[in-house]
């Protein structure tokens, strides 16, 4: 089941794709990881998904990486006595912590937090930033608006406040109980909502306790405030598009998204560029060509992996999405060009035996002409470093533990394999070499470079460089 291509594909489950036929045709199509939604559906629902992607793990023998993305905090006004209303530019409008039901002057607010936030001048955006409303004076308890982008406005529409930090924690109580489902079944990442600094990771990492990893997504400009902050403590990023596309300006949300994936990359942090990829595939089976360009640009910087959300959970063409984006990815690999755009960012090495052995197996690797890089790791990160390098050649993710190796699938350019560790210097070249040839990576005579830690099974310990030949 090798890929040929890097990037990775991320998939969103749903009610398009729910049974093992479908779910099966995803991961032939190009699928690497599965995101199960929990800002839908219900427990059962992702448990019977889950139990289908890890009966097909064993079917096909190869580690699936499962993502868990918790719905965090959802900011919405209350219901109106005809179910909508309609605002017009320049009019008053209220916004209060009363009960009753709205009308053509007043909705309820039902958020404390925001009014303990806001201040004169600030705006609020509405239905995904349809409507705009701008502080006039307010209080603990309600805000006077000027209506500055008036429209329709309907029942529990989003509310959206950008440039403010809210006093919100990252998790609700519905995403705790969400996680220690998750956790319980077994998902191999975690994306946390609504993350506004390195302090929502923290009580995050607190709750998963290493049974996962934990990527931030980043939705929020706020979040972009401490950007280095937030990659620093989490394990990986995610650029949430859709919710920066409300809460900043269109046009400054591409040169963003690069930023983003420049950093996390030179952190050595997977980085998935989320939201719109495909998004007339939901419909059609074709994409625009606009849309086919967004994802060659994602891949052209670099980001680890793309991901589809209602095209493949809820569109018409959840399969065709994904082989599309399968081919896009591929063909903009093959670009002569592609190289140079990959390399304009380099990678941040520490003065470490590590990064220093991570970086020369780069190296040599295109110097010997080896066919694949091979990495022995427990943790995953010696996989990860040589991954941030971003080689010319594939890595093999060798390690004995199967969350590791189901973690290691959203990292660009690994393949991951979960097999024992190697406990001399000849085992590790004969399991390497292995593993090479039966995944499809090598044939016989052919060059491998190989990285481990010494002693063998030390966490951390990468501190040995090997170049190999392939045994018939």
């Amino acid at each position: 089941m090798r890929r040929h291509r890097n990037a990775k594909i991320v998939a969103t489950l749903g009610p398009a794709s729910s049974d093992a036929a479908v779910i099966h045709g995803l991961f032939d199509a190009g699928v690497d990881v599965f995101r199960l939604n929990f800002s839908h559906g219900d427990h059962a629902d992702h448990k019977a998904r889950y139990d289908i992607i890890r009966a097909l793990e064993t079917e096909i023998g190869r580690p699936i990486c499962v993502l868990l993305d918790l719905q965090g905090p959802k900011l919405r006004i209350g219901r109106f006595k005809r179910g909508a209303i309609e605002l017009a530019a320049g009019q008053s409008f209220r916004l209060d912590l009363a009960k009753g039901l709205g009308d053509d002057s007043r909705v309820a607010l039902p958020h404390p937090e925001i009014f303990a936030a806001i201040e004169p001048g600030t705006e609020l955006l509405l239905d995904d930033g349809r409507i705009r409303l701008r502080i006039v004076k307010c209080t603990k308890s309600h805000a006077e608006t000027e209506v500055v982008a008036g429209g329709s406005l309907s029942d529990h529409k989003g509310v959206n406040l950008p440039g403010v930090t809210l006093p919100i924690a990252a998790m609700t109580d519905k995403d705790r109980r969400d996680l220690a489902f998750g956790l319980n079944l077994g998902v191999d990442w975690v994306a946390l909502s609504f993350v506004q600094r390195p302090e929502d990771i923290a009580e995050a990492r607190k709750l998963v306790a290493g049974r996962a990893s934990i990527m931030a997504k980043l939705e929020k400009p706020s979040g972009i405030d401490q950007l280095d902050g937030i990659i620093e403590i989490a394990d990986g990023i995610m650029v949430a598009r859709g919710d920066l596309g409300v809460e900043m300006a269109p046009e400054s949300v591409p040169g963003l998204q690069k930023e983003i994936i420049a950093r996390s990359r030179s952190a050595g942090k997977p980085v998935v560029v989320a939201t719109q990829m495909l998004e007339s595939m939901i419909d059609a089976a074709t994409p625009t060509r606009a849309e086919a360009s967004d994802v060659a640009t994602a891949v052209y910087d670099g980001a680890d992996a793309l991901m589809l959300s209602a095209e493949s959970a809820a569109g018409s063409y959840p399969i065709e999405a994904v082989a599309m984006m399968n081919r896009i990815i591929a063909e903009t690999e093959r670009d002569p060009r592609y190289r140079r755009f990959l390399n304009v960012e380099g990678s941040n090495l520490e003065s470490t035996a590590a990064d220093a052995i991570t970086a020369a197996a780069d190296q040599v690797s295109r110097t010997v002409r080896a066919v694949a890089i091979c990495t022995y790791s427990m943790s995953g990160s010696t996989t990860l470093r040589a991954s941030r390098e971003r080689p010319e050649v594939p890595i093999l993710g060798l390690t004995p533990k199967i969350g590791t190796a189901r973690r290691l699938a959203i990292a660009w350019g690994v393949h991951n394999v979960q097999t024992p560790d190697a406990t001399s210097f000849s085992d590790m070249v004969e399991n390497a070499g292995s593993v090479a040839l039966a995944e499809g990576f090598a044939k016989p005579g052919d060059r491998i470079v190989i990285t481990a830690g010494v002693p063998f099974g030390t966490p951390g310990s990468t501190n040995t460089l090997r170049i190999a030949w392939v045994d018939g």
